[in-house]
């Protein structure tokens, strides 16, 4: 496999993250393993749809969900079409696929309410941790950016002369963030304490832990799950959660829906549009109270 090559591509012809790069490359190995075992080691440029078709079968046996092997199947299809650009394969075997279903994934928001529980009552700012994780949470809810990004900001990303930050996102494009006036004296208390750490290894980041060193993903997810899992019943309290009540409490507030695919960093309307459902509530509100035919 020229899977050496195809992992250049990816990072430096389609700008994916490193993280994005590794995933596809997983993908592929498993489609290899699967063709070790059953197909004597059949390289992957040479089979056929009937063997990819085999692997979906044991990955829906294996209980896996159509969403998951969805995305599967496109990193196999996406390492074909490069083969086919870069002259080593004529015919692609998924040129006919058609992906499994999939349901709307419907995730609702953190409620007003619920944040307000988390950083009126939960959070007192008594040290470097606390004021750390009162940031990032007020960050995430105020800009609606990624965990990846916000792992990534670097000091030099702040301009608090224009109260706005930089975000790097998904395939390094840039954008540059508003910022509160309310978050930016929480930023001020949170670089104060992050002075005083004794050890400052990364002087780069941002967010760093108590030891020093950059923040990392699995750390700001048990953050976000620490605080929320208190306020709210709901299944799932992630970072993700307070970017979709953030997309979702300012189109219920009368955002304009390209003005929150700005924020967020989409390059698709579509992409934002998943959003809104949680927005129909209102809509209907303002339709009853509104609509001449209903006001007799």
């Amino acid at each position: 496999m020229s899977l050496k090559a195809f992992s250049e591509y990816l990072a430096l012809e389609k700008n994916y993250s490193q993280h994005t790069v590794l995933a596809y490359i997983r993908d592929l190995e498993m489609f290899q393993e699967f063709l070790n075992e059953n197909h004597n080691s059949e390289i992957i440029e040479n089979v056929d749809y009937s063997e990819i078709r085999q692997w979906i079968v044991e990955l829906v046996n294996g209980g896996l969900s159509n969403r998951t092997i969805n995305r599967k199947v496109s990193s196999l299809n996406s390492y074909y079409k490069f083969l086919q650009k870069s002259q080593q394969l004529e015919a692609n075997p998924l040129r006919k696929h058609k992906a499994l279903k999939v349901g709307k994934k419907v995730q609702l928001p953190f409620s007003k309410e619920e944040l307000k529980q988390v950083l009126e009552g939960s959070i007192e700012v008594v040290d470097f941790e606390s004021a750390r994780n009162r940031l990032i949470i007020e960050l995430f809810y105020a800009t609606g950016i990624r965990r990846i990004e916000l792992v990534n900001i670097k000091l030099s990303d702040l301009d608090l002369s224009k109260n706005q930050i930089k975000v790097l996102g998904k395939r390094n494009k840039e954008r540059y963030m508003p910022l509160l006036s309310s978050l930016v004296e929480t930023l001020d208390i949170y670089l104060n304490y992050r002075n005083t750490l004794p050890k400052t290894i990364d002087k780069e980041h941002l967010f760093l832990t108590k030891k020093g060193v950059k923040i990392y993903e699995m750390l700001v997810y048990r953050i976000i799950n620490k605080y929320f899992s208190v306020a709210s019943s709901k299944a799932k309290c992630s970072p993700h959660v307070l970017r979709h009540s953030f997309a979702t409490h300012l189109l219920n507030e009368g955002a304009d829906l390209n003005a929150v695919k700005e924020l967020l960093g989409h390059t698709s309307l579509a992409a934002t549009q998943v959003y809104t459902h949680n927005s129909i509530s209102e809509l209907k509100k303002v339709y009853a109270k509104s609509h001449p035919r209903n006001k007799r």
